[in-house]
């Protein structure tokens, strides 16, 4: 399979057309979410402290993450969370390039940390993260669902 070429951008407004492709997205991640409103992916681009990042393949939206930054005690960090490329696109690189943007930016705001998870059975996902230089952690996640 030959790699397309992939654009990537930092979202600076919301349109329709990322509302419908968040919208699209989204449930290849999580069968629990509710669907997104447009208020709410407002809120999520006008916040200090997301960054949501999109990857499109030939004009079309194919990928989207979220790149969290917090000041705490210790310093500045930042977390990637729901990353999600279309069914479609794998395998083109989507995920390296949303990534490596994301890592632009908490370097640019001089993130001490870039922290995310991933399902063990995410293989391709895992393999991505460690060529990249991410490093599992010793640590135990634990959630609590409100």
């Amino acid at each position: 399979m030959s790699k397309k070429a992939v654009e990537v951008e930092v979202v600076e407004s919301v349109s329709e057309e990322l509302l419908t492709a968040v919208t699209g997205l989204v449930p290849q991640l999580s069968t629990s979410a509710p669907p997104l409103t447009r208020a709410q992916l407002n809120a999520i681009v006008a916040s200090p402290a997301t960054h949501l990042v999109t990857a499109r393949i030939d004009r079309v939206m194919v990928g989207v993450m979220t790149l969290v930054m917090y000041p705490i005690p210790t310093g500045l960090r930042a977390r990637i969370e729901d990353v999600v490329v279309d069914r479609s696109a794998r395998g083109h690189g989507v995920g390296r390039a949303m990534t490596l943007a994301a890592l632009d930016i908490a370097k640019l705001h001089n993130a001490r940390t870039v922290d995310l998870t991933s399902r063990p059975s995410r293989e391709a996902a895992n393999g991505l993260y460690r060529s990249l230089g991410f490093e599992p952690r010793d640590s135990m996640t634990y959630r609590l669902t409100l």
